[in-house]
């Protein structure tokens, strides 16, 4: 097979990224100074994702990753908001993120409000039952809309996507995701242990930032 050449491969994987909000900016540059602080098997297991994410744009594909947990409503949700944060602050092109869950609830306002705290925009909404969030990381953005439903709903794409397990349970719940090219596990622990606790918003802003300095880490290797 011929190599493709490295100033291809640079046209291929680059795109103009939108600026983030000062705050955000900030957040963003302290995840990264922390890669170092992954540890090496966490680095491993995160490979897959890289791989497959570099696979897809060096095919000139959409890059399609939905992030899957039960409910749908605090791991898969940060995931799919850094995953499209980081993609842009890369400049990986094409690359959508989608989350869902074994079951539909609601977009968490705990995670909401982590969220916010580490920079995104994301206005005040008075639905009840199942929201829709717009989430943005600068006000002139387009934003991300984020609710809760199961993996397979719509918008979801039914073919054509990595399916990427954030939780222990959907992973076992889920051995086949079907039209899924790709099953990749990267599970975090659920910060819902700590609701209605002291520790609940540290522990929220911890399980965000993990995830955010993670997903970082993938795209940066992309990148590379």
């Amino acid at each position: 097979m011929t190599p493709v050449p490295t100033m291809v491969l640079a046209a291929m994987f680059a795109a103009p990224s939108t600026p983030m909000s000062e705050p955000l900016t900030r957040y963003v540059q302290a995840r990264e100074a922390e890669f170092n602080e992954i540890p090496a098997e966490r680095k491993a297991q995160l490979t897959p994702l890289a791989d497959y994410i570099r696979a897809q744009v060096t095919a000139a594909r959409p890059v399609k990753l939905t992030f899957i947990c039960t409910h749908n409503s605090r791991r898969s949700h940060l995931s799919q908001v850094w995953a499209r944060t980081a993609a842009n602050h890369y400049g990986i092109a094409n690359v959508e993120t989608y989350s869902g869950g074994t079951e539909a609830t609601a977009f968490n306002p705990r995670a909401v409000a982590a969220l916010r705290r580490a920079g995104f925009e994301i206005p005040e909404l008075l639905e009840a039952g199942n929201p829709k969030y717009e989430v943005k990381w600068h006000s002139a953005a387009e934003p991300m809309v984020c609710f809760s439903k199961r993996f397979d709903q719509s918008p979801n794409p039914a073919s054509g996507f990595a399916a990427v397990m954030t939780c222990t349970q959907a992973d076992r719940a889920c051995p086949i995701v079907a039209g899924a090219d790709a099953r990749i596990s990267i599970p975090y622990e659920d910060p819902k242990a700590f609701d209605n606790t002291p520790d609940e918003a540290r522990k929220y802003d911890e399980r965000t930032a993990q995830i955010a300095r993670e997903l970082l880490y993938v795209f940066s290797q992309v990148a590379k």
